[in-house]
């Protein structure tokens, strides 16, 4: 029996291209996709007409998207998934993030508040990079100087010097401290020559 002359067809079977007809055609699902930071392995089944690809990430990275994508007759289900970097979540003394989590996903944005009394220094809004950093670098939170409170010379400065009644207290100790041996120093010491 003479072969049959029609438009050329190709199929994947077990691995490997099985021509019925000619000429070849290349067979697009026995290369999946590759992925960053990650890794697919074939899951396809001994006699399957389908491959069926599972992604893994490496380690400080997630998976975004399908984990499982599959191909058949040259169409896979779905784009590849993406391996995005985890940032661990920024130290910031004074201060807090405008969203609280334990790491944080690449390309996500947060904002740094600080403590009231304290100014930012540095950017005020930070992004977790391809490189598990942030971007630009993680601002810091100081103690705001208001003018007259440099040298504070009176109890009732420190008010509004000091966030913190605590810390108010302690500075008036200190003070009345300070005032004591001052007025010692100044007296005569007991007991003069005779």
């Amino acid at each position: 029996m003479p072969p049959l002359r029609s438009p050329s067809r190709a199929q994947c079977l077990l691995g490997a291209m099985v021509l019925w007809l000619s000429p070849p055609v290349k067979c697009d699902c026995s290369l999946f996709p590759v992925i960053a930071h990650g890794s697919g392995q074939d899951m396809s089944s001994f006699f399957s007409f389908t491959t069926v690809v599972k992604y893994e990430c490496d380690e400080g990275y997630i998976l975004v998207g399908e984990p499982k994508i599959s191909c058949r007759n040259s169409h896979w289900s779905a784009s590849a998934p993406q391996c995005r970097a985890l940032c661990a979540k920024p130290q910031i003394a004074h201060g807090h993030l405008s969203v609280e989590k334990r790491q944080y996903v690449e390309r996500e944005n947060v904002t740094v508040q600080c403590d009231p009394g304290y100014d930012m220094v540095g950017p005020q809004t930070i992004s977790c990079s391809e490189n598990r950093t942030w971007d630009p670098e993680v601002p810091s939170c100081e103690w705001e100087v208001h003018t007259g409170c440099e040298p504070v010379a009176a109890g009732r400065m420190l008010m509004q010097c000091l966030p913190d009644p605590q810390d108010v207290k302690l500075a008036l100790e200190l003070y009345r401290l300070a005032l004591e041996i001052k007025a010692l120093g100044r007296r005569e010491p007991l007991g003069g020559d005779s």
